[in-house]
This record gives structure tokens, sequence and C-alpha cells, in this order.
């Protein structure tokens, strides 16, 4: 009898410590993610199916599963929770991508993606806000306000580039990927931080400044957000440096990048700034600096964690997303017939559109005329591309979604809010499965179809060695054969006439002569067993 009464002591204990659907919860979830890794492996090379469609696809059918088994009631493993994808799924995806990121062609490309990517997502996000002010009257929306149409302006401004990116080659087209691939990060963090300037809006004093307090909101967030993940990045780079944790553990200096990545993400927000700058910035500065300062083995570790961090967490959104869709509580608070659900979805993905084509093809195109040479001009084939990789809309729609309409006690105001969910919901769905689907097809027959020879950096960007020469100190020779003394160029000269090789050529010699030494990097660490040997792996990660 004593054995008995432990034995159902320990497990009324186990009931009351683990609740039994959280665990079914987080069951469904991983054999999800064991499947799609699984399926995706083997519609590797299938035309029209990629990794993301299959997750939504496969989150869509097991939220149909659940329904069924649970009868059509509401059940808590299909409650999207902001809290998950911003504290826990976010943070590690863009991390990675800051991490991985080829500095050299990002910062290269860098004006041209902070064009696209907040003047882009500013024009977009004030056509959208207007069109949705102007339109939803016909629907019968009486009681969204000024600030939620601003609201679904920053909302549906939000891109989801992957199904792109997974089609394009950063070698084989790397300006096209770079600018992908920068602007969707840079996108995701100006719609946020949009959202988050609307939110702290007084609507009901709108005056002449009231446009020019909300982008000195926007420049504070932005600049303040990107200082702080550099300084979080250079912290770790000399703390790992100046200790050198790898003599003793090499578990301890991988700890404690990642610690230190998510604190920078976890500091922004608790500061009212933007996590996704901060930890891309974070991650960017760590490659740089940090990662060279660790052991080799260290350093294979880092890298692939980041990246498997970052494929499971990319996946889970989109198992997420797709089981999320099927929230029965939202679609029966709408109270709206299909009729009404189409056109409003239709409405808004219109708007996204217009949007889009309103900004990337002028944008391009008055680029293309500051450019001199043929050769870096940004086609019309890619000007589409671009396009066409910013009509995706992914899980930060859908959480920005709910942040600013799941909360409502009018019951008038709670139908016109779950609609607007529900409708979010549909243009997340539509666009990345009908859309997704025709993205490899459609790229790859664009880029074959006009393919060219790859040319090197070094051909790319013109005069590098005449940039040498000229910023030549002096009184110091040329190197040429010839002793006599070169003389040094303008600086503002150079600027004007070649501004990206300039400003890099400026930075490395900053950079060797100031940062390196402090904090370390690729050939300023003292070499020791099992330290950084400067192997092909680093090649990668230098600018």
């Amino acid at each position: 009898m004593a054995a008995l009464e432990s034995i159902q002591s320990q497990s009324t204990l186990q009931d009351s410590i683990f609740s039994t659907s959280t665990v079914v919860a987080i069951c469904v979830f991983f054999t999800l993610l064991c499947a799609c890794i699984i399926i995706g492996h083997l519609l590797e090379e299938n035309r029209w199916a990629n990794e993301s469609i299959t997750a939504l696809l496969l989150g869509l059918v097991a939220g149909l599963v659940v329904l069924l088994v649970t009868k059509f009631q509401s059940s808590r493993i299909l409650v999207f929770n902001e809290d998950l994808f911003f504290l826990y799924l976010l943070p590690p995806i863009i991390f990675n991508a800051g991490f991985q990121v080829k500095k050299k062609k990002f910062f290269k490309n860098f004006t041209t993606i902070l064009l696209f990517g907040i003047v882009g997502t500013v024009i977009s996000f004030c056509l959208i806000s207007l069109g949705a002010y102007l339109l939803f009257k016909r629907f019968g929306f009486t009681t969204l306000t000024l600030k939620d149409f601003l609201a679904i302006g920053a909302i549906l401004s939000a891109t989801d580039s992957v199904c792109t990116l997974q089609v394009l080659n950063q070698d084989e087209t790397p300006f096209l990927y770079s600018v992908v691939f920068g602007e969707g990060v840079v996108n995701d963090a100006t719609s946020i931080v949009l959202f988050n300037a609307v939110q702290s809006l007084d609507v009901s004093d709108i005056s002449a400044l009231t446009a020019l307090k909300l982008l000195g909101t926007f420049l504070y967030l932005f600049f303040t957000s990107t200082a702080l993940g550099i300084a979080a990045g250079l912290l770790s780079a000399y703390i790992i440096k100046t200790l050198y944790f790898g003599r003793h553990s090499t578990d301890r200096e991988c700890a404690l990048m990642m610690l230190m990545a998510y604190l920078s993400y976890m500091l922004a927000e608790l500061m009212g700034l933007s996590g996704i700058l901060t930890v891309f910035f974070s991650g960017i500065v760590m490659s740089h600096y940090t990662w060279h300062n660790v052991t080799e083995n260290s350093r294979i570790t880092t890298k692939h964690a980041f990246a498997t961090m970052s494929f499971i967490a990319e996946t889970f959104i989109f198992l997420y997303v797709g089981m999320d869709a099927l929230d029965i509580d939202k679609w029966k608070a709408s109270n709206a017939s299909p009729g009404t659900s189409v056109g409003v979805s239709s409405l808004l993905f219109a708007l996204v559109l217009i949007g889009r084509a309103a900004f990337v093809f002028p944008i391009a195109n008055i680029t293309n005329c500051f450019k001199k040479r043929e050769g870096t001009k940004i086609e019309f084939r890619n000007q589409f591309i671009m396009w066409w990789a910013g009509l995706m809309r992914g899980a930060v729609t859908i959480a920005l979604s709910y942040s600013q309409f799941a909360e409502s006690s009018d019951s008038t105001s709670t139908q016109d809010n779950s609609l607007m969910i529900t409708s979010t919901i549909i243009v997340v769905l539509f666009s990345t499965v009908v859309f997704g689907s025709i993205t490899k097809p459609l790229i790859s027959a664009l880029l074959l179809q006009h393919a060219k020879p790859n040319i090197s950096d070094a051909t790319d960007i013109p005069s590098l060695e005449d940039l040498r020469l000229l910023f030549l100190e002096p009184g110091e020779p040329s190197g040429e054969g010839n002793s006599q003394p070169a003389r040094k160029g303008s600086s503002f000269r150079l600027l004007m006439t070649h501004p990206t090789s300039t400003v890099h050529y400026l930075w490395r010699k900053f950079d060797d002569k100031f940062m390196r030494p402090v904090f370390g990097g690729r050939g300023f660490v003292p070499f020791v067993p099992g330290s950084p040997s400067g192997a092909a792996e680093a090649a990668e990660h230098t600018p």
C-alpha cells in the first residue's frame, strides 16, 4: 500500500508540473518539424515546392486534423502567441542572417539596400495606409480608427523574402541576393519600428509636426538600435579576446557568444528599441571580430549551431502560421461572409502589389541614373525579381496583426478586428503558397534566359590600385619601380568619383589600425594550438 501511495503521489506531482496540453502541443510540433525536414529533403529538386511552402501546408493539414479531433472547437494549440514569435523564434533567424552574411557584398550595396529597405518601406506604408483609409469604408468598417489604418500600413509593409532567397544563389547572383536579403532584414526592422512609432502617436492631435515627430521617432529607434548591436558585438569580442576562454573550455566561449547575442536583443526590447536591428548588427560585428577570437573548434561549432537554430526556428514559424490559420475562434468572431473575406483580402493584396511597385521600379531607375558603368545598373529583370521577392507576407505580418487587433471589448469592434486578422491570414497564405510556388520556376527561367558570365569583385570595382596609389602619404613610394614619392590625392574627390570603393578602403585602414588591435579579428590574434588559423572558412567572413 505504501508503494502504491508513493506511485500515486508521484503521478499527481507529475500532473501538477507538466500540463498535458503543453506536452501534446510540443510533441505535435516536434513531429511536424521532423516530417517537414524529411519531406523538404525529398522535394529538394522539385520545381514548384520549397521548405517554407512545405512547412506551411503541413501546418494547415495538422491544424485541420486537430480541428476534426476536437470537433471544431477552440484549441490552445492553434492560438498564435506573439511573445513566442518575437522573443524566441525571430532572434536566432535574424542573428544568423547577420552572422552568415557576406559583409563585403552587403556593404558594397548598402546604399541600395537602405533605399529599398527604409525609403521603399515608408512609401509602401504611406500608400497602403492611405488606400485602406479611403476604401475600407465601403466594406462597412466603421470602428477602425486612424491609428488602425496607419497600423495596417505598417503590418502589410513587412515582407517575407524566404521563398526567393531559397532560389537565389549568392555566388551566382551576388548583387541580387545581397539586395533582396538585405532589404528583407531592413524592411522587417523598419516595419516594426513604424508599427511601434504608430502606437506611440497621439492621433487626437494631428498637425503638420506629426509627420516630423514620426520621422524623428523612426530615426532615433533606427540609429540607437544599430549602435546597441554594434556595442554588444564589440563587447563580446573584447571579452573573449582579453580573457581567451578557449584555454580552458571551448564551451564557455560558444555559450558566451550565444548569450550575448540574445542579450542584445532582449536589451533592445527592454529599452523600447528595435531588437531586429540590434541583433542583426550584433551578428555582423561578432562574425567580423568575435568569431576570429575563439578556437577553431568553437568557430566550426558556432557557425553550424547558429545556422541550425535559425533553420529550426524558421521551419517552426511556417508550421505555426499554418496551424494558426485555422483558429476557429477568429473566423467565428469575424462574422463575415466568404465574399466579404475574399473582397477585403483582395483589396489588401492589391494595395500590397501597388505599394511594392510604387517604389521598386522608381528607386531602381533613379539609382541607375547615378551609375556610370553599364554593367552596374539594375536591369529590368532584376527589378522585376526584387518586386516579386517582396510580395510574399509571413509571420511578422501575422504577429503585428494580432498585436493590433487581437484585443477588443466592443462587439462591433471585435467583428472588424477579427475580420482584419482573418483577412491578413488569407493574404499571407495566398502570397506564400501561390506566389511562393511560382517563384522557383519564374526566377530560374529569368536568370537562365539572361545568364551572364560571373564577374569577380576585382573587375567589378574599377581602379582599386589607383585608389591605393592616390591615398599614399606624401613621400611614400608608389611601389611600381618608381622611386619618386607619390602625390596624395583628394579624399573628397575620390569619395565623389568612387564612393563605395573609397569608403571601403578608408574603413579597412581604420579597422586595421584602431579596431582589430583592440577587438581582435583575423590576423590580430596570437596563434596558439587550437586557435583560429586563418583557414578557408575564415576568409568567407572577411569583408
